[in-house]
């Protein structure tokens, strides 16, 4: 059995989906990770083929209409308009035919949202698909989309806020998809309402890689859609930390790791000194995760260290608390190391887990980037590293986190579907 996994986004997104495909391949299947090159590495070094598609996820947050994408903050309706800025047709028509080139020789097609192309390229195949994301998308009338308001307008209003999310992002997608699909697949397009109502209706699985004891599985879910757990990835054995951090983490007390994934450009910037000053308000230490901002050509006090990259496994556990976007990854790192989390949301799923750390009490209410300022970051470091009550339900949380197998329920769920079971 040969897999093929279509996976696009940050480094947070892509590196759930090589934990699974590590997982997938100790049980005896072929992998193959089909994403932007700058994952290659990553995905090789798993013991994983790697099939190459078109993009720089980081080179486009760069430019205009990335660092407007950033700033969308809460409203979906931005998130999605201005996603749409980010790539011309002809761009889009590359990647798509890339996925196309990397799916050729596979038995069978994993996808996560940003890679719905599988789909798609599995109906031409006529393989086995399988939808796997990060974030809760499946209809509930017990729970709204994640992104909407979690207003209290009963059931009606959160079934028809994920309705309503599935139609934006399709109609966003479907003239240059439906185009794909006719010139490069000699498919015929899709309706007007897309494939969510096929993937009801076929029953196709859906898995998603989070903790249910960070968002609760509604009642009215489908029994073929199954929230897993985290998939996270081993860190390699010859990893050793900087010494310059090692040397700074000796020398005094516990600093809050500070960190903004994928966060670049102008934005970045302007978060980078944001942060300093708000330790210097604070009066904490800090670890500056990921060179996001370009913080080492700063003039840093002796109470701050820059590095570029470093694995939150080794690193947040040593941390006092944790500040970062609310990227799913991040989120599930954070939440495992059993530390009090901060989160600034910038946009996407990032809001919705942001409320859900503040609900579960295991972080201060979240401040949207945009109307973050160093004091208020100051008000939530001093909060997260003194109130002994989120820190024990923190503590407590990570205990659990610890100890799901999200890999392993994801590959017995994959494996059963494929071998024609019932994943139900």
């Amino acid at each position: 059995m040969h897999v093929t996994i279509v996976a696009l986004g940050s480094r947070g997104d892509v590196q759930p989906c090589v934990a699974l495909g590590r997982g997938l391949r100790q049980a005896g299947i072929e992998v193959r990770m089909a994403s932007y090159r700058a994952f290659a590495e990553l995905a090789r070094g798993h013991g994983l083929e790697f099939a190459p598609i078109r993009g720089d996820p980081r080179e486009a947050l760069e430019d205009r209409s990335g660092q407007e994408w950033l700033e969308s903050g809460g409203s979906m309706l931005k998130f999605i308009g201005r996603m749409r800025k980010l790539a011309t047709f002809e761009i889009l028509r590359q990647s798509l035919d890339d996925a196309v080139e990397a799916c050729r020789g596979t038995d069978a097609i994993l996808y996560t949202p940003l890679g719905a192309a599988g789909y798609h390229i599995a109906e031409k195949m006529e393989l086995p698909s399988l939808y796997m994301a990060l974030q809760p998308a499946s209809r509930s009338r017990e729970a709204p989309s994640i992104f909407a308001p979690a207003l209290p307008l009963g059931s009606t209003y959160n079934w028809w806020t994920t309705i309503l999310t599935e139609q934006a992002i399709w109609q966003l997608a479907r003239i240059p998809f439906n185009r794909w699909r006719r010139e490069s697949l000699g498919l015929p397009a899709m309706p007007f309402s897309g494939p969510s109502n096929l993937l009801y209706r076929d029953r196709q699985p859906f898995i998603y890689g989070y903790s249910e004891y960070v968002a609760p599985r509604p009642v009215d879910w489908p029994a073929w859609h199954h929230i897993t757990g985290y998939w996270f990835l081993p860190r390699e054995k010859a990893w050793s930390p900087p010494p310059e951090l090692v040397s700074f983490l000796s020398e005094g007390v516990q600093p809050i790791s500070i960190g903004f994934g994928s966060m670049s450009g102008a934005v970045a910037q302007r978060l980078s000194r944001l942060a300093i000053e708000a330790c210097a308000i604070s009066g904490h230490r800090a670890v500056l995760l990921g060179g996001w901002a370009g913080a080492k050509d700063l003039d840093l006090p002796c109470s701050i260290c820059a590095v570029d990259s470093v694995p939150h496994d080794w690193l947040f556990p040593r941390m006092a608390a944790v500040v970062h976007h609310g990227g799913a990854g991040t989120t599930a790192a954070g939440q495992r190391a059993g530390m009090p989390s901060i989160l600034v949301p910038f946009f996407g799923d990032q809001p919705f887990w942001a409320r859900r750390v503040h609900a579960l009490g295991v972080g201060p209410k979240p401040v949207m980037r945009s109307r973050l300022t160093a004091e208020r970051l100051a008000e939530a470091l001093t909060l997260a590293t003194s109130d002994e009550d989120m820190r024990a339900r923190a503590s407590q949380l990570g205990e659990k986190i610890r100890a799901e197998h999200g890999v392993a329920t994801a590959v017995e769920i994959v494996t059963k579907h494929l071998s024609g079971g019932s994943a139900g």
